[in-house]
């Protein structure tokens, strides 16, 4: 499965803001069956304090949505509990993974509302917003290539002259 550019937004987030050692994009179980088809669409490893990040990317730009609150709510739950049972059986030597679902555009009000119950962080509309912008304060201060495309991306665009 390719990589999505929503993936590497996060995936640049965690290498160089949260320090992470290894970033994985679209990373399987190694179980058999059906188990083996969980997908968790980033990982990040911070091997410092032994921190896991598994992180839920849903770049919708029309807003998270996928067919109707019920479903979305419902799909949502699902992934996170997936990924709770991932880093049960995957990263058991993380002692405190943390959970996250990231997303450019929630509604707010009684969906935003709802995943927040869920109990995974939520890196949503501003939240969302302004880790980009650490990101682009990053890239402006560097021109080192760290093989993320999105952030080479905005390394680019920072660096430009008029």
């Amino acid at each position: 499965m390719s990589t999505e550019i929503g993936e590497y937004v996060v995936g640049a987030y965690l290498r160089i803001c949260e320090k992470c050692d290894v970033v994985d994009y679209n990373a399987r179980s190694p179980e058999k069956g059906l188990a083996g088809m969980v997908e968790i669409d980033v990982i990040g490893l911070r091997f410092a304090d032994r921190t896991a990040f598994l992180c839920e990317v849903a770049t919708h730009l029309d807003g998270l949505n996928y067919g109707s609150y019920a479903e979305t709510i419902s799909r949502v739950r699902s992934k996170y509990e997936k990924q709770c049972a991932y880093a049960k059986s995957v990263l058991s030597t993380f002692a405190d993974p943390k959970f996250m679902l990231w997303s450019p555009r929630v509604p707010e009000g009684a969906l935003s509302d709802s995943l927040q119950e869920l109990g995974i962080e939520l890196i949503i509309n501003s939240d969302y917003t302004m880790r980009v912008e650490d990101l682009r304060r990053h890239a402006r201060k560097t021109t080192k290539d760290i093989g993320n495309a999105f952030f080479r991306a905005l390394q680019l665009l920072e660096h430009l002259r008029t």
